[in-house]
């Protein structure tokens, strides 16, 4: 059993966007099925998407910054936090050969990525539309007002009301 299905509700009418999740959701199942094969296969596949998910995260990150969100918005504290859990996950099973918390956080990881997909990720896919943002380019078709006060919140449901635009 996939630790996560690739499916309609992930989907965001984002094409780099889409493209990267349906990537993460393929490296956590290959992690999920390595593990089941070996401990060593489990950590190689781990670190695979560890790797994919520093650039994943940077990627929206970056874009964020590019416009109008605050360097410390709630957004990139998110992706901050669940990026050291994966790093320690994999540090804990490499340096103590404890690999429970691997074992243990697929399935979490899988809730988590599912939900901050359908809220905070939804919601800055639209954000990057309304604001015209072209993520080959970098550029910005509509970009923020100089004087207005950068983004904090993600613009989901699920966070702070300042910036519901978003």
């Amino acid at each position: 059993m996939s630790a996560l299905a690739w499916s309609e509700e992930l989907v965001l009418q984002h094409p780099q966007m889409d493209a990267t999740h349906e990537e993460f959701v393929e490296l956590l199942n290959a992690a999920q099925a390595a593990l089941a094969r070996s401990e060593a296969e489990g950590l190689a596949a781990w670190d695979a998407l560890v790797e994919h998910t520093i650039g994943h995260f940077g990627q929206e990150d970056r874009w964020m910054l590019a416009t109008g969100f605050a360097k410390d918005n709630c957004h990139s504290r998110q992706h901050d936090q669940v990026l050291a859990i994966m790093q320690e996950v994999a540090r804990l099973a490499r340096d103590h050969q404890d690999f429970g918390p691997l074992q243990r956080i697929i399935p979490e990881l899988a809730a988590w990525f599912s939900m901050h997909a359908q809220s905070m990720d939804s919601s800055l896919a639209v954000h990057l539309q309304v604001a015209g943002f072209d993520p080959e380019t970098g550029l910005c078709q509509k970009p923020q007002a100089a004087d207005a006060a950068p983004i904090s919140g993600c613009g989901s449901d699920h966070c702070a009301p300042d910036h519901a635009s978003a």
